[in-house]
């Protein structure tokens, strides 16, 4: 069974594309060194153009904050297979700026015949907030639950639905999560994620029709308001799913566009065609995309950013499709987040190389760890990814990322498959893959019922079928239907994680690792302790001795030694 990871990226040809892009027109792709300038950087900014006629000049035009014009510096022409054609690299230094200043600027090509310029990236701003880059302390201790709302709890004691279909509304309620915030505080979780609960005629929140108010199935403003305080009194943050590319077409500022094209909302929109042919998530025509570069649209945006963080104390934000809307949209959303609640974490979906992931740092605290998700699955679930690869894969992967990026690390979620589904329900290799996620520097975050056995019905991605993303949503398991001794397992896994910092903080060292019998251990370390994790995926018990410690390891199993 193909593994279905939903993204940009998902098929050969667009990756290809991508990569093509890359050094053909006049392309910045946010290529600053660094990437997240302080007050004290000088950042450099480097342009390819891959043009067949000569160019001239490459210019860098200040927007803010005061405009002037930049030439660029020639610095070399290199040869690209990829496009069969030369192409050119040329870089300038801009000024050093106070922390807390937002830089824009756009770049263009001069042709040499004296036509018109060429603007980078289709024309696109370019922008950066100077200042400190890093997530927020709390942020690195966080272990994240992520709850999809209709599917968790209906609440008061009530029972789900009569449903017929996996795509009707299951019944679940912000009151759920409320009578079941003990569960959540007891399995040692201290970050709550929470799907969208906005206004929408579907189960899933992702339609929105607005911004500042609560789906009356789901619940009220009250019900978000006792939430976020039974949660804080217990030490658990609070993060908002905040869909910023798209919501719904029964939005009322979309009715409106479609109505009259000389409404004041047109312009919130892409249009190729009005009324019938608009830019949409995905080609969905249910979701229009917003077009977050028009100055009242993202004003809207950006004051549901404020709402939600001052009005009812959420404590950050995780951010659907960060792909969509533009960098410089993300500028002002985080400089909006610093002034309404500066310790608030705010991370991106970016199912895309890391490259680009890395390309938000400065912009958002960073983003959720897709790349390393394929090699855990691929790893532990599938077996198409030997230990040798996976250890080679995660020396490179985390040396990649600087220190202070966030990237919250998962299993599965409400986009692909369940893991356990994936693992054909052998719940050892779900604890296995646990064992190392936990063990690994990245925030954990578990997809609700993860823990306790929920699987799914079908594949996602049937061969006979289209998409269906409701097969990862089922209601959670409750009392006697959770298997016990997985659920006591991740109890005990979020516990470990959270008592012992090197696992967040510490070096990792690859310590033994034989493929042919399926065995890696590794070791994370701090100037405190040293955790060992040994890890056997074959079906075989195997005996491993290693840094004066014997393991016993039966199949699909690991273990952890504290010194």
């Amino acid at each position: 069974m193909p593994d279905f990871i939903f993204g940009t990226l998902s098929s050969l040809e667009r990756r290809v594309e991508i990569t093509q892009k890359h050094t053909r027109g006049v392309y910045h792709g946010h290529q600053l060194d660094p990437l997240a300038p302080g007050p004290d950087d000088a950042p450099l900014v480097s342009v390819t153009v891959g043009l067949n006629q000569r160019i001239e000049a490459v210019v860098c035009d200040l927007m803010e904050p005061r405009a002037i014009s930049l030439p660029l510096k020639l610095m070399a022409t290199k040869w690209d297979t990829m496009n069969w054609h030369y192409y050119q690299t040329w870089q300038i230094r801009l000024p050093s700026q106070p922390a807390g200043t937002i830089v824009r600027y756009k770049i263009s090509a001069v042709p040499a015949d004296g036509s018109d310029q060429i603007p980078a990236d289709n024309g696109a701003i370019f922008s950066y907030i100077v200042g400190n880059p890093d997530q927020p302390a709390w942020a690195e201790e966080a272990v994240i639950y992520q709850i999809f709302p209709d599917r968790f709890h209906p609440g008061n004691n009530r029972d789900w639905n009569e449903t017929k279909a996996l795509d009707e509304v299951y019944g679940g309620t912000i009151r759920g999560i409320i009578d079941h915030i003990d569960y959540i505080a007891d399995m040692g979780f201290n970050c709550l994620w929470l799907n969208p609960f906005f206004p929408d005629d579907t189960y899933h929140g992702y339609h929105a029709v607005d911004y500042f108010s609560i789906n009356p199935s789901l619940g009220t403003a009250s019900d978000v308001h006792e939430l976020v305080q039974t949660a804080h009194e217990r030490g658990i943050r609070l993060l908002l799913d905040f869909v910023a590319n798209h919501w719904g077409s029964e939005h009322p500022t979309f009715q409106a566009a479609l109505a009259d094209r000389t409404s004041e909302y047109y312009d919130w929109y892409r249009w190729h065609e009005w009324p019938d042919d608009y830019e949409t998530f995905f080609t969905v025509k249910e979701l229009p995309q917003i077009n977050v570069d028009h100055k009242a649209a993202r004003q809207h945006l950006l004051e549901a950013t404020r709402f939600w963080l001052s009005e009812f104390d959420f404590d950050g934000f995780r951010l659907d499709y960060a792909l969509g809307p533009s960098h410089d949209f993300w500028v002002d959303f985080r400089k909006i987040v610093q002034e309404v609640k500066p310790d608030a974490w705010i991370f991106g979906e970016a199912t895309d190389t890391p490259e680009t992931q890395l390309s938000y740092w400065g912009r958002l605290h960073g983003c959720l760890d897709f790349i390393l998700l394929e090699a855990l699955r691929q790893t532990f679930a599938m077996r198409t990814m030997s230990l040798t690869a996976f250890d080679a894969f995660l020396e490179k992967h985390e040396a990649y990322f600087p220190e202070g990026y966030s990237r919250p690390s998962f299993l599965d979620n409400h986009d692909m498959d369940r893991f356990l589904w994936l693992a054909k329900g052998d719940s050892r290799k779900l604890k296995l893959a646990a064992l190392c996620q936990f063990t690994l520097i990245g925030q954990p975050t578990v997809y609700y019922g993860t823990e306790v056995g929920v699987s799914q019905i079908d594949d996602m991605m049937p061969p006979r079928g289209s998409h269906n993303m409701a097969q990862a949503r089922l209601p959670m398991l409750w009392d006697s239907e959770q298997d016990e001794d997985l659920r006591h397992f991740y109890r005990w896994l979020v516990h470990f994680r959270r008592e012992h910092p090197s696992l967040w903080r510490g070096d990792r060292q690859t310590l033994f690792l034989d493929d042919p019998a399926g065995i890696y251990v590794y070791s994370r370390s701090d100037a405190r302790e040293t955790i060992l994790v040994s890890l056997n995926l074959s079906d075989q018990t195997h005996r491993v001795s290693v840094a004066g410690h014997d393991f016993d390891l039966s199949p699909w199993t690991g273990d952890v030694v504290v010194k």
